[in-house]
């Protein structure tokens, strides 16, 4: 059976760090981060959260933490993607 790549040792300082709540992308807007969750496949750590707002099809999502915490260039700008709120009750 071959061997799975560990990566939980590269990202242990991100996932010490993550905050469940609200955060706002950086196009505008908010989700909520319920949680951290393994990647069956690669290990990798994934953020699984819900948006808050209406769109189709499912509600939940789950997105890489390496990418939910990649700054993104915004014209000369360099911003985070995701900037964390607070709780659900402060936004």
């Amino acid at each position: 059976m071959p061997q799975k790549h560990d990566s939980s040792a590269e990202h242990a300082g991100d996932v010490a760090e993550f905050r469940p709540g609200v955060y706002r992308h950086y196009k505008g807007a908010h989700y909520l981060a319920l949680g951290l969750a393994r990647e069956d496949e690669s290990n990798e750590p994934v953020v699984v959260h819900t948006r808050l707002y209406e769109r189709d099809g499912l509600p939940m999502s789950t997105g890489t933490l390496k990418v939910w915490n990649e700054p993104v260039a915004v014209g000369p700008t360099v911003v985070q993607r995701f900037t964390y709120v607070g709780q659900t009750s402060s936004f």
